[in-house]
């Protein structure tokens, strides 16, 4: 079990998720509130929670949340590994995953790409882009993560065969639906603040989650046989 993210005094500044944002967005440009909302479900950080149920960080939980990122971003840690990693730098215990050297980054903010060098990367239109910005599945920016890239280039091998962004605006609201549906169902405990509580919700949300991923898929896989020969 993931240990919970360490708090700050009570007189510690307590900042919201708009806030955890404001701060975290220029180091990870692709950061949004469903990203935070799905970190906490995977057991990265347990926020406070006020009497109407709202998100308060304190400033350990804020750096717990960008140590998480940066393993995820630099080292392509899965949640899981992360989880047993942070769990043992908060037990004071030499994490047992040694983490590998970082190459040098190609670009000077390191994996950040501009709009034209995300484009001929991805092997994309232009227009493309514009349109995966407008139909909300990549955030605008001046400069685009390696997650920007990636789903540019599923979008361009998509196009191929007429699916365009805008198709896929549903699934992204999916995705949302999914975190709050999860969050819905842990609603009891994540009112709760003592550790018995939050350790229950880190546990139990990445199993959701799963859960979830496996309905889909036998859905999905039952849709394929009505299609396939």
């Amino acid at each position: 079990m993931p240990a919970a993210s360490p708090r700050g005094s009570a007189s510690s500044e307590l900042l919201s998720i708009g806030q955890v944002l404001s701060r975290l967005t220029p180091e990870f440009p692709d950061l949004t509130a469903s990203k935070l909302r799905f970190l906490e479900l995977q057991g990265i950080v347990t926020p406070a929670r006020t009497e109407s149920g709202y998100r308060k960080f304190s400033s350990d939980d804020v750096e717990r949340l960008r140590l998480a990122l940066q393993l995820q971003r630099d080292h392509y840690m899965p949640h899981s590994v992360i989880r047993e990693h942070l769990a043992d730098i908060d037990a004071r215990r030499d994490p047992p995953h040694a983490l590998p050297p970082v190459p040098p980054p190609i670009h000077p903010q390191g994996r950040r790409h501009r709009r034209e060098a995300l484009i001929a990367a991805a092997g994309a239109r232009p227009q493309l882009l514009h349109e995966a910005i407008s139909a909300g599945l990549i955030g605008g920016a001046d400069s685009f993560g390696d997650q920007s890239l990636m789903l540019l280039r599923a979008l361009a091998a998509l196009e191929t065969h007429g699916i365009e962004p805008r198709h896929l605006r549903a699934m992204r609201q999916g995705v949302d639906r999914d975190i709050a549906l999860v969050e819905s169902a842990l609603a009891p405990l994540l009112r709760r603040n003592d550790a018995k509580s939050r350790g229950t919700v880190s546990e139990v949300a990445p199993e959701l989650i799963r859960r979830l991923d496996e309905v889909r898929a036998v859905f999905v896989q039952a849709s394929l046989g009505r299609i396939l020969p």
